[in-house]
């Protein structure tokens, strides 16, 4: 069973975050330069939301308000859903899908130490089938020999 700590072993620990009263035009600008489309939202290291793109195009674009007079508050979400390290994949997915969320901030002692996406979890499962498949390829082919 794949864990959170062996997807972010792969994929990296960079959380990308902003403040909660920078402008939604920063927070876009950030996640453009970084190509993600998420950032959590930190006050004094503590999470305190999160941001995405559909945040955006939910509550500036659809609102006809604009990105850099809007604060970040004024449209990220608070009741974050967040995962551990020792979580696994499946379990994350079953959040995901419950939640209709697409990430995860990953916290270890009340600290965000990651964030996983639904494209990290759906990345690991097919890499772990195709790994499962190889190794059931090589004892079938080594039982014909």
């Amino acid at each position: 069973m794949t864990t959170v700590e062996h997807v972010l072993d792969h994929k990296g620990r960079d959380v990308h975050s902003i403040g909660p009263n920078e402008s939604v035009f920063d927070a876009l600008k950030r996640m453009a330069d970084s190509d993600i489309g998420a950032l959590v939202v930190l006050e004094d290291d503590r999470l305190v939301g999160i941001v995405t793109e559909r945040h955006y195009a939910r509550e500036i674009v659809l609102k006809g308000k604009t990105s850099p007079e809007t604060c970040v508050r004024d449209i990220m979400s608070t009741g974050v859903f967040c995962t551990r390290p020792e979580q696994s994949v499946e379990e994350c997915m079953a959040i995901m899908t419950a939640r209709a969320v697409r990430h995860l901030p990953v916290l270890e002692h009340k600290r965000v130490v990651g964030i996983v996406s639904i494209g990290d979890m759906v990345r690991t499962v097919i890499n772990d089938q195709k790994f499962i498949i190889e190794q059931l390829e090589h004892y079938i082919h080594g039982q014909q020999h």
